[in-house]
């Protein structure tokens, strides 16, 4: 039964992946019209913008952060509990 669990768990993930994926090399416009505004906007060291979008689900919170580079194209992302 663990084993039934992983494989779900891999198929949700492989799934957040190939949507949020969609995104890379797109204009930050275009996550703000599918996504909205972010719920946070920070920066890292290097001066690099990152938007944060968090959603609660059964006392689970997810968060997905979209790397934006100096020309505002969406160059990477990552998924904490979001399925």
């Amino acid at each position: 039964s663990c084993q039934t669990i992983e494989k779900k768990s891999q198929r949700t993930i492989k799934k957040e992946n190939e949507k949020l994926s969609k995104f890379i090399q797109q204009p930050e416009s275009e996550l703000k019209i599918v996504m909205g505004e972010p719920d946070d906007i920070v920066y890292d060291d290097r001066g690099t913008k990152f938007f944060v979008y968090i959603k609660k689900k059964y006392n689970i919170t997810c968060e997905r952060k979209f790397e934006i580079d100096k020309n505002n194209m969406i160059i990477g992302f990552t998924s904490k509990g979001c399925f």
